[in-house]
């Protein structure tokens, strides 16, 4: 299927884990992807890996010149960007008494002012070229409620999803759509680092509390990023031009909204 041909998408934090595997299946789909990360050298391998129809791009989403140098090296390669995949973001645990403001600053830094400011570049950069877009960005189950350890994240989420609706309702009327994914447990080198926090605010063994959430599921095991990449595809398509400032959860059931 080419769902996607001649598209350009460009996705944050796709080095690895989720980001790569939407490249991957956004190539799959006939599109040209730019795999943007602040690890440069696992995006250029990643790139090489998956061949001609991918670019690396070297991006920090906390740094305003890195993002719109990001946007103009990837609208000279490919002559525009069709679809943004807000993708990049960091997790931490805490007790509530234990957080730190650096801790907060990091998080809101990238999964909120990132997913903003990248949103406004790419925005910017789909106006000027006035053929629309898709603009996808990756939100959580984490910010559709409280978790007792997770309040920042949760937080970040949370505004993500907020995000989504103010910045789904402002752009539509350039033919932007913007939506979001709700993932819930995905497993993967990032729950690797979920789990070493929740061993260590809980006093589990390691990986113990993958097999707690993992079982938790109604579908009955942990996400893969496979398990995302039809929605990230869809939301991508003309068959989602009439969806705006949506946020679906993808959690095997975990959550309903």
């Amino acid at each position: 299927m080419t769902r996607l041909a001649g598209k350009t998408a460009l996705i944050t934090g796709a080095a690895r884990g989720i980001g790569l595997a939407f490249a991957q299946a956004y190539v799959a789909e006939g599109a040209r992807v730019a795999i943007a990360d602040i690890n440069i050298d696992a995006a250029r391998a990643a790139a090489k890996d998956i061949g001609e129809s991918a670019i690396a791009a070297p991006l920090d989403v906390t740094d305003q010149a890195s993002i719109d140098a990001c946007v103009a090296t990837v609208d000279s390669e490919f002559g525009g960007i069709d679809i943004l995949i807000n993708n990049a973001a960091l997790f931490e645990a805490a007790e509530l008494v234990d957080i730190t403001r650096a801790s907060y600053d990091r998080l809101f830094a990238v999964n909120v002012q990132g997913t903003l400011f990248m949103m406004q570049a790419v925005a910017k950069s789909m106006i000027a070229r006035g053929q629309g877009g898709k603009i996808i960005n990756m939100a959580s189950q984490a910010g559709r409620r409280g978790e007792a350890l997770v309040a920042v994240y949760c937080a970040t989420k949370a505004a993500v999803i907020s995000l989504t609706q103010s910045a789904g309702l402002n752009l539509i009327r350039h033919g932007i759509n913007v939506n979001a994914i709700a993932p819930g447990v995905v497993d993967g080198d990032h729950w690797v680092g979920v789990d070493a926090y929740f061993a260590r605010l809980e006093g589990l063994k390691p990986g113990e509390k993958k097999k707690q959430v993992g079982a938790a599921v109604p579908f009955g095991r942990m996400g893969t990023a496979e398990d995302l990449t039809g929605m990230a595809v869809f939301l991508a398509t003309p068959d989602a031009d009439y969806i705006v400032a949506q946020t679906y959860n993808v959690d095997g059931g975990n959550w309903m909204s």
